[in-house]
C-alpha cells in the first residue's frame, strides 16, 4: 500500500511536466505528422490529402539532397572539430594557472550570447571590404578573399563561426567529465613510470568516454538542427546554395513557399535520419563506454 501512495505522489509531482511535454511536443509532432500527408498552403482553409506524395517527391528533389549534402558537410566540420579543440582546451583549464576563472568565462561568454548578436560580429569580420580577418591575412601576404560570397568558401567561412560558438558548452561539460576522475588513477600511473601521453590515452580518453558520447549526440543533433547562422550569414542559402542546410530548407518550403505538408514530411525525414544516427552511434560505441569508474 505504502508503495502505491508513493508513486501516486511520484506521478502527480512529475505531471506539470509531463504535461508541457504532451501538449508543446507530443501534440504539435502528431499534428505535423498528419500534415504531412496533405498538401496545405497554410493560408486556406482547405487541405487536400496526397498520403505520401509528399515523402516520394522528395526522393526527386535535387534540392533537398543537395541541402542533405550540406548539412552532412557541415556536420563532419563542425563535430570533430569541435570536441577535439574543446577537449585540449578543457585539457588546459582543468590544470592549476594563474587567472583560471576568468579563461572560462572567457570561453564560456559565446555560448550564452545571442546567436543573432554573434552572426552579426561575424559578418563584420568576413567583410570582404573592410573585416578583420582580410585585414590580418593581407599582413602576412595573402590576398582578401570574399568568404561570404564564394561557393568554396562560405561554408568554411560558416563552419568556423559555429565551431567558435560551441566550444564553450563542450569545454564545460568535459571539465566535468575531467574533474570526476579520481586522481589515484593518475598517481598510480606515475609510480609505474607512466608519462603524459600515456595518462591521457589510458586513463583520461577512456574515463571520458561516457561524456564524448553525450557531446558527440548533442553536437550532432545541434548541427543537423542549424539554421540561424545561415539565415544571418547567408541569406537564401549562400553563393549557388552552397550553405544552404536541410532545416534552412525546410523553413523556404514551410514560411516561404508556403508548403506546410511537404515541409512537415521533410521534417520527419530529418527526424528518422537523426534517430538512426543515434542508434548506430550507440552500437559501435558502447563498447568502449564505461559508466562506472
Amino acid at each position: 500500500m505504502r508503495s502505491i501512495k508513493e508513486e501516486t505522489l511520484a506521478y502527480i509531482f512529475i505531471l506539470p511536466a509531463l504535461s508541457i511535454i504532451f501538449i508543446f511536443h507530443i501534440v504539435p509532432a502528431l499534428y505535423a505528422l498528419r500534415i504531412s500527408l496533405y498538401s496545405w498552403d497554410m493560408i486556406s482553409s482547405v487541405k487536400e490529402f496526397v498520403g505520401l506524395k509528399n515523402y516520394i517527391l522528395l526522393l526527386y528533389d535535387k534540392e533537398f539532397w543537395k541541402s542533405l549534402f550540406n548539412t552532412v558537410y557541415f556536420t563532419l566540420g563542425v563535430v570533430p572539430l569541435s570536441i577535439l579543440i574543446s577537449l585540449v582546451i578543457a585539457l588546459f583549464l582543468n590544470t592549476k594557472i594563474r587567472g583560471l576563472s576568468f579563461y572560462r568565462s572567457v570561453y564560456f561568454l559565446p555560448v550564452v550570447t545571442s546567436m543573432n548578436a554573434v552572426a552579426m560580429v561575424w559578418l563584420w569580420i568576413y567583410n570582404p571590404d573592410y573585416g578583420i580577418l582580410n585585414y590580418l591575412l593581407g599582413k602576412i601576404g595573402i590576398s582578401s578573399q570574399k568568404w561570404l560570397l564564394s561557393p568554396y568558401l562560405a561554408m568554411p567561412a560558416v563552419i568556423l563561426m559555429s565551431i567558435w560558438k560551441s566550444l564553450g558548452y563542450n569545454i564545460v561539460i568535459y571539465l566535468v567529465g575531467l574533474q570526476n576522475i579520481p586522481e589515484e588513477y593518475y598517481s598510480a600511473a606515475q609510480v609505474d613510470g607512466g608519462g603524459r601521453f600515456a595518462m591521457l590515452k589510458h586513463i583520461t580518453v577512456p574515463l571520458l568516454m561516457p561524456t564524448t558520447f553525450f557531446i558527440i549526440t548533442v553536437s550532432f543533433i545541434s548541427a543537423f538542427h542549424t539554421f540561424t547562422q545561415i539565415y544571418m550569414l547567408t541569406p537564401d542559402g549562400g553563393p549557388l546554395k552552397s550553405t544552404s542546410l536541410i532545416v534552412y530548407y525546410l523553413y523556404q518550403n514551410a514560411f516561404v513557399f508556403f508548403k506546410m505538408g511537404y515541409a512537415s514530411a521533410m521534417a520527419f525525414v530529418l527526424f528518422i535520419i537523426m534517430f538512426l544516427f543515434t542508434l548506430l552511434q550507440h552500437k559501435f560505441l558502447e563498447k568502449r563506454i564505461h559508466y562506472e569508474i
